[in-house]
Protein backbone atom coordinates (compact mmCIF):
# COMPACT_ATOMS: atom_id res chain seq x y z
CA UNK A 1 0.00 0.00 0.00
CA UNK A 2 2.91 2.35 0.55
CA UNK A 3 3.76 2.33 -3.16
CA UNK A 4 0.23 3.06 -4.42
CA UNK A 5 -0.87 6.58 -5.21
CA UNK A 6 -3.58 7.86 -2.89
CA UNK A 7 -6.09 9.79 -4.96
CA UNK A 8 -7.99 12.66 -3.40
CA UNK A 9 -11.47 13.78 -4.31
CA UNK A 10 -10.99 17.01 -2.32
CA UNK A 11 -7.60 18.55 -1.58
CA UNK A 12 -6.58 19.60 1.91
CA UNK A 13 -7.42 23.23 1.12
CA UNK A 14 -10.92 22.29 -0.03
CA UNK A 15 -10.52 22.39 -3.81
CA UNK A 16 -12.20 19.77 -5.95
CA UNK A 17 -9.91 17.41 -7.87
CA UNK A 18 -12.66 16.25 -10.24
CA UNK A 19 -12.09 17.20 -13.87
CA UNK A 20 -15.07 17.52 -16.20
CA UNK A 21 -14.26 16.13 -19.63
CA UNK A 22 -15.96 15.19 -22.92
CA UNK A 23 -19.09 17.30 -22.35
CA UNK A 24 -20.85 18.18 -25.58
CA UNK A 25 -21.81 21.83 -25.88
CA UNK A 26 -19.86 22.96 -22.82
CA UNK A 27 -19.43 26.50 -24.18
CA UNK A 28 -23.15 26.76 -24.85
CA UNK A 29 -23.94 25.65 -21.30
CA UNK A 30 -21.58 28.27 -19.86
CA UNK A 31 -23.01 31.02 -22.05
CA UNK A 32 -26.54 30.02 -21.13
CA UNK A 33 -25.71 30.83 -17.52
CA UNK A 34 -23.59 33.88 -18.33
CA UNK A 35 -23.99 35.46 -14.89
CA UNK A 36 -22.45 32.53 -13.01
CA UNK A 37 -19.77 32.22 -15.69
CA UNK A 38 -18.72 35.85 -15.26
CA UNK A 39 -18.82 35.70 -11.46
CA UNK A 40 -16.73 32.50 -11.41
CA UNK A 41 -14.10 33.99 -13.72
CA UNK A 42 -10.60 34.41 -12.40
CA UNK A 43 -9.64 37.98 -11.62
CA UNK A 44 -7.30 38.33 -14.60
CA UNK A 45 -10.11 37.38 -16.99
CA UNK A 46 -12.61 39.56 -15.17
CA UNK A 47 -10.31 42.60 -15.41
CA UNK A 48 -9.80 41.85 -19.10
CA UNK A 49 -13.57 41.72 -19.57
CA UNK A 50 -13.99 44.98 -17.65
CA UNK A 51 -11.45 46.84 -19.78
CA UNK A 52 -12.67 45.24 -23.01
CA UNK A 53 -16.27 46.26 -22.30
CA UNK A 54 -15.35 49.94 -22.19
CA UNK A 55 -12.80 49.94 -24.99
CA UNK A 56 -15.06 47.82 -27.19
CA UNK A 57 -18.20 49.94 -26.78
CA UNK A 58 -16.25 53.16 -27.28
CA UNK A 59 -14.73 51.84 -30.51
CA UNK A 60 -17.91 50.20 -31.89
CA UNK A 61 -20.06 53.30 -31.46
CA UNK A 62 -17.18 55.48 -32.65
CA UNK A 63 -17.19 53.50 -35.91
CA UNK A 64 -20.98 53.92 -36.14
CA UNK A 65 -20.72 57.69 -35.74
CA UNK A 66 -17.93 57.74 -38.33
CA UNK A 67 -20.10 55.80 -40.80
CA UNK A 68 -23.01 58.17 -40.12
CA UNK A 69 -20.75 61.13 -40.83
CA UNK A 70 -19.49 59.44 -44.01
CA UNK A 71 -23.01 58.69 -45.27
CA UNK A 72 -24.07 62.26 -44.57
CA UNK A 73 -21.12 63.63 -46.50
CA UNK A 74 -19.56 65.32 -43.51
CA UNK A 75 -15.99 64.22 -44.27
CA UNK A 76 -13.84 66.59 -46.28
CA UNK A 77 -16.29 69.50 -46.09
CA UNK A 78 -14.85 72.96 -45.59
CA UNK A 79 -15.79 74.62 -42.31
CA UNK A 80 -17.19 77.69 -44.11
CA UNK A 81 -19.65 75.69 -46.24
CA UNK A 82 -23.39 75.74 -45.61
CA UNK A 83 -23.45 71.95 -44.98
CA UNK A 84 -24.55 70.99 -41.43
CA UNK A 85 -22.77 67.81 -40.28
CA UNK A 86 -24.40 65.16 -38.07
CA UNK A 87 -21.61 65.39 -35.50
CA UNK A 88 -19.83 68.65 -35.27
CA UNK A 89 -16.02 68.66 -35.53
CA UNK A 90 -15.76 64.97 -36.39
CA UNK A 91 -13.78 64.48 -39.59
CA UNK A 92 -11.75 61.36 -38.80
CA UNK A 93 -12.20 57.98 -37.13
CA UNK A 94 -10.14 59.23 -34.20
CA UNK A 95 -12.49 62.16 -33.75
CA UNK A 96 -15.50 59.82 -33.86
CA UNK A 97 -13.85 57.58 -31.25
CA UNK A 98 -13.22 60.56 -28.96
CA UNK A 99 -16.83 61.70 -29.37
CA UNK A 100 -18.06 58.21 -28.44
CA UNK A 101 -15.79 58.16 -25.37
CA UNK A 102 -16.83 61.66 -24.24
CA UNK A 103 -20.52 60.85 -24.67
CA UNK A 104 -20.42 57.52 -22.83
CA UNK A 105 -18.41 58.86 -19.92
CA UNK A 106 -20.49 62.09 -19.87
CA UNK A 107 -17.34 64.21 -20.08
CA UNK A 108 -18.93 66.55 -22.62
CA UNK A 109 -16.08 68.85 -23.58
CA UNK A 110 -18.42 70.82 -25.87
CA UNK A 111 -16.13 70.77 -28.90
CA UNK A 112 -17.83 67.75 -30.48
CA UNK A 113 -21.62 67.48 -30.39
CA UNK A 114 -24.58 66.22 -32.40
CA UNK A 115 -26.54 68.67 -34.52
CA UNK A 116 -30.32 68.76 -34.72
CA UNK A 117 -30.25 67.99 -38.45
CA UNK A 118 -29.43 64.27 -38.07
CA UNK A 119 -32.05 62.05 -36.31
CA UNK A 120 -29.97 58.91 -37.02
CA UNK A 121 -27.04 60.24 -34.99
CA UNK A 122 -29.39 61.19 -32.13
CA UNK A 123 -30.93 57.71 -32.15
CA UNK A 124 -27.46 56.10 -32.17
CA UNK A 125 -26.42 58.21 -29.18
CA UNK A 126 -29.53 57.13 -27.23
CA UNK A 127 -28.85 53.46 -28.07
CA UNK A 128 -25.22 53.84 -26.96
CA UNK A 129 -26.15 55.28 -23.58
CA UNK A 130 -28.77 52.58 -22.93
CA UNK A 131 -26.64 49.63 -24.07
CA UNK A 132 -23.45 50.77 -22.37
CA UNK A 133 -25.37 51.62 -19.20
CA UNK A 134 -26.68 48.06 -19.00
CA UNK A 135 -23.23 46.64 -19.76
CA UNK A 136 -21.64 48.76 -17.03
CA UNK A 137 -24.29 47.64 -14.53
CA UNK A 138 -23.66 43.97 -15.41
CA UNK A 139 -19.88 44.18 -15.17
CA UNK A 140 -19.92 46.27 -11.98
CA UNK A 141 -22.43 43.91 -10.33
CA UNK A 142 -20.23 40.94 -11.27
CA UNK A 143 -17.28 42.66 -9.60
CA UNK A 144 -19.24 43.32 -6.43
CA UNK A 145 -20.67 39.78 -6.39
CA UNK A 146 -17.20 38.27 -6.62
CA UNK A 147 -15.87 40.57 -3.90
CA UNK A 148 -18.81 39.72 -1.63
CA UNK A 149 -18.51 35.96 -2.09
CA UNK A 150 -17.58 34.19 1.14
CA UNK A 151 -14.93 32.11 -0.61
CA UNK A 152 -12.07 34.14 0.83
CA UNK A 153 -13.71 34.05 4.25
CA UNK A 154 -13.65 30.26 4.07
CA UNK A 155 -9.86 30.40 3.67
CA UNK A 156 -9.61 31.83 7.21
CA UNK A 157 -11.19 28.66 8.62
CA UNK A 158 -8.54 26.13 9.60
CA UNK A 159 -8.89 22.37 9.86
CA UNK A 160 -6.43 20.13 11.64
CA UNK A 161 -4.06 18.32 9.29
CA UNK A 162 -4.75 15.05 11.10
CA UNK A 163 -7.83 13.36 12.50
CA UNK A 164 -7.53 11.29 15.66
CA UNK A 165 -9.39 8.30 17.11
CA UNK A 166 -9.70 8.13 20.89
CA UNK A 167 -12.34 7.85 23.59
CA UNK A 168 -14.62 10.76 24.37
CA UNK A 169 -17.14 10.49 27.20
CA UNK A 170 -16.64 6.73 27.23
CA UNK A 171 -17.25 6.29 23.49
CA UNK A 172 -14.76 5.59 20.73
CA UNK A 173 -14.78 8.65 18.48
CA UNK A 174 -13.08 10.06 15.42
CA UNK A 175 -12.20 13.72 16.02
CA UNK A 176 -11.22 16.73 13.93
CA UNK A 177 -10.29 20.19 15.11
CA UNK A 178 -11.65 23.40 13.54
CA UNK A 179 -10.65 27.02 14.20
CA UNK A 180 -11.78 30.46 13.08
CA UNK A 181 -8.77 32.68 12.31
CA UNK A 182 -10.70 35.96 12.39
CA UNK A 183 -12.14 37.86 15.33
CA UNK A 184 -15.47 38.22 13.54
CA UNK A 185 -17.74 35.38 14.63
CA UNK A 186 -19.14 32.53 12.59
CA UNK A 187 -22.59 31.59 13.88
CA UNK A 188 -24.81 28.52 13.40
CA UNK A 189 -21.79 26.35 12.63
CA UNK A 190 -22.44 22.77 11.62
CA UNK A 191 -19.86 20.15 10.63
CA UNK A 192 -20.89 17.28 8.39
CA UNK A 193 -18.95 14.57 6.62
CA UNK A 194 -19.11 12.20 3.68
CA UNK A 195 -17.17 8.95 3.50
CA UNK A 196 -16.10 8.02 -0.03
CA UNK A 197 -14.92 4.45 -0.52
CA UNK A 198 -15.01 1.71 -3.18
CA UNK A 199 -17.90 -0.71 -2.86
CA UNK A 200 -19.07 -3.93 -4.51
CA UNK A 201 -22.80 -4.61 -4.57
CA UNK A 202 -24.45 -7.99 -4.08
CA UNK A 203 -24.83 -8.22 -7.85
CA UNK A 204 -21.08 -7.78 -8.30
CA UNK A 205 -21.26 -4.19 -9.54
CA UNK A 206 -18.18 -2.24 -8.61
CA UNK A 207 -18.84 1.30 -7.40
CA UNK A 208 -15.71 3.43 -7.47
CA UNK A 209 -16.90 5.93 -4.86
CA UNK A 210 -19.76 5.12 -2.57
CA UNK A 211 -21.01 7.95 -0.35
CA UNK A 212 -21.95 7.39 3.28
CA UNK A 213 -22.95 10.19 5.68
CA UNK A 214 -20.73 10.83 8.68
CA UNK A 215 -22.32 12.93 11.40
CA UNK A 216 -20.17 15.08 13.66
CA UNK A 217 -21.19 16.41 17.04
CA UNK A 218 -20.03 19.00 19.50
CA UNK A 219 -20.75 17.86 23.06
CA UNK A 220 -24.49 17.03 22.96
CA UNK A 221 -25.46 18.97 19.84
CA UNK A 222 -24.71 18.80 16.14
CA UNK A 223 -24.74 22.61 15.80
CA UNK A 224 -22.39 25.12 17.39
CA UNK A 225 -23.92 28.53 18.24
CA UNK A 226 -20.73 30.34 17.26
CA UNK A 227 -17.14 29.54 16.37
CA UNK A 228 -15.10 31.69 18.74
CA UNK A 229 -12.54 29.21 20.05
CA UNK A 230 -10.88 26.28 18.26
CA UNK A 231 -13.33 23.43 18.67
CA UNK A 232 -13.07 19.66 18.39
CA UNK A 233 -15.92 17.91 16.61
CA UNK A 234 -16.29 14.18 17.02
CA UNK A 235 -18.01 11.30 15.29
CA UNK A 236 -19.02 8.29 17.40
CA UNK A 237 -17.82 4.98 15.95
CA UNK A 238 -20.96 3.01 16.83
CA UNK A 239 -23.08 0.52 14.90
CA UNK A 240 -24.67 3.27 12.80
CA UNK A 241 -21.29 4.62 11.69
CA UNK A 242 -19.84 3.65 8.29
CA UNK A 243 -16.47 3.49 10.09
CA UNK A 244 -17.62 1.02 12.74
CA UNK A 245 -15.18 -1.64 11.51
CA UNK A 246 -12.21 0.73 11.64
CA UNK A 247 -9.25 -0.50 13.69
CA UNK A 248 -5.66 0.52 14.16
CA UNK A 249 -4.48 -2.19 11.79
CA UNK A 250 -7.18 -1.70 9.17
CA UNK A 251 -6.10 1.92 8.78
CA UNK A 252 -3.04 0.61 6.96
CA UNK A 253 -5.10 -1.24 4.36
CA UNK A 254 -8.41 0.64 4.19
CA UNK A 255 -9.13 2.73 1.11
CA UNK A 256 -11.39 5.68 1.84
CA UNK A 257 -11.54 9.45 1.92
CA UNK A 258 -13.42 11.39 4.58
CA UNK A 259 -14.59 14.80 3.34
CA UNK A 260 -15.70 17.15 6.12
CA UNK A 261 -17.58 20.38 5.46
CA UNK A 262 -18.21 23.26 7.82
CA UNK A 263 -21.33 25.32 7.09
CA UNK A 264 -21.60 28.61 8.95
CA UNK A 265 -23.09 32.09 8.74
CA UNK A 266 -20.92 35.18 8.89
CA UNK A 267 -22.10 37.47 11.66
CA UNK A 268 -20.99 40.64 9.86
CA UNK A 269 -22.83 40.04 6.56
CA UNK A 270 -25.26 37.16 7.32
CA UNK A 271 -23.88 35.40 4.23
CA UNK A 272 -23.46 31.64 4.25
CA UNK A 273 -19.88 30.40 4.37
CA UNK A 274 -18.66 26.89 3.58
CA UNK A 275 -15.21 25.40 4.05
CA UNK A 276 -14.06 21.83 3.55
CA UNK A 277 -11.12 19.48 3.72
CA UNK A 278 -10.50 15.75 3.49
CA UNK A 279 -8.68 13.00 5.36
CA UNK A 280 -7.11 9.83 3.98
CA UNK A 281 -6.41 6.75 6.14
CA UNK A 282 -2.76 7.75 6.66
CA UNK A 283 -3.98 11.07 8.06
CA UNK A 284 -5.96 9.39 10.84
CA UNK A 285 -4.08 8.64 14.07
CA UNK A 286 -5.41 5.77 16.16
CA UNK A 287 -5.02 6.10 19.93
CA UNK A 288 -4.01 9.77 19.81
CA UNK A 289 -5.64 12.98 20.98
CA UNK A 290 -5.15 16.65 20.23
CA UNK A 291 -2.76 18.68 22.35
CA UNK A 292 -4.57 21.45 24.29
CA UNK A 293 -3.99 24.90 22.81
CA UNK A 294 -6.20 27.15 24.97
CA UNK A 295 -4.54 28.72 27.98
CA UNK A 296 -5.61 31.28 30.55
CA UNK A 297 -3.67 34.51 31.10
CA UNK A 298 -2.88 36.27 34.38
CA UNK A 299 -5.07 39.16 33.27
CA UNK A 300 -8.20 37.03 33.32
CA UNK A 301 -8.34 36.34 29.58
CA UNK A 302 -7.53 33.46 27.29
CA UNK A 303 -4.90 32.87 24.64
CA UNK A 304 -4.93 30.38 21.79
CA UNK A 305 -1.52 29.08 20.80
CA UNK A 306 -1.78 27.79 17.24
CA UNK A 307 1.65 26.24 17.48
CA UNK A 308 -0.21 23.29 19.03
CA UNK A 309 -3.14 23.30 16.60
CA UNK A 310 -1.94 20.35 14.51
CA UNK A 311 -0.01 18.57 17.24
CA UNK A 312 -1.27 15.26 18.65
CA UNK A 313 -0.19 13.13 21.57
CA UNK A 314 -0.81 9.58 22.70
CA UNK A 315 -4.17 9.17 24.36
CA UNK A 316 -4.33 8.84 28.11
CA UNK A 317 -6.58 5.80 27.55
CA UNK A 318 -4.01 3.02 27.39
CA UNK A 319 -6.63 0.46 26.38
CA UNK A 320 -6.59 1.80 22.82
CA UNK A 321 -2.84 1.28 22.51
CA UNK A 322 -3.09 -2.13 24.16
CA UNK A 323 -5.87 -3.09 21.77
CA UNK A 324 -3.72 -2.00 18.85
CA UNK A 325 -0.82 -4.12 20.10
CA UNK A 326 -3.11 -7.12 20.67
CA UNK A 327 -4.48 -6.86 17.13
CA UNK A 328 -0.94 -6.68 15.80
CA UNK A 329 0.11 -9.78 17.77
CA UNK A 330 -3.02 -11.61 16.66
CA UNK A 331 -2.30 -10.88 13.00
CA UNK A 332 1.30 -12.02 13.41
CA UNK A 333 0.10 -15.25 15.03
CA UNK A 334 -2.34 -15.91 12.17
CA UNK A 335 0.46 -15.25 9.68
CA UNK A 336 2.72 -17.80 11.38
CA UNK A 337 -0.03 -20.43 11.30
CA UNK A 338 -0.45 -19.93 7.58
Amino acid sequence: MSGTVRRRLVSKDGRSNVRIDNVEGMVKLYLHDIWTTVVDMKWRYKLTLFVSTFLGTWFIFGVLFYLIAMSNGDLGKAPESNHTPCVMNVATLTGAYLFSLESQTTIGYGFRHISEECPLAIFTLVVQLVVTGLAEIFVTAAFLAKLARPKKRAETIMFSQLAVVCRHQGKLCLMVRVANMRKSLLIQCQLSGKLFSPYVTEEGEKILLRQDPVDFQLDSSQECPFLLLPLTFYHVLDKSSPLVSLTAESLKTRDFELVVTLNATMESTAATCQSRTSYLPQEVRWGYEFVPLLFSTPGGGYITDFEYFDKVQESSDSSLLQKSEMEKLQLEEEYRKE
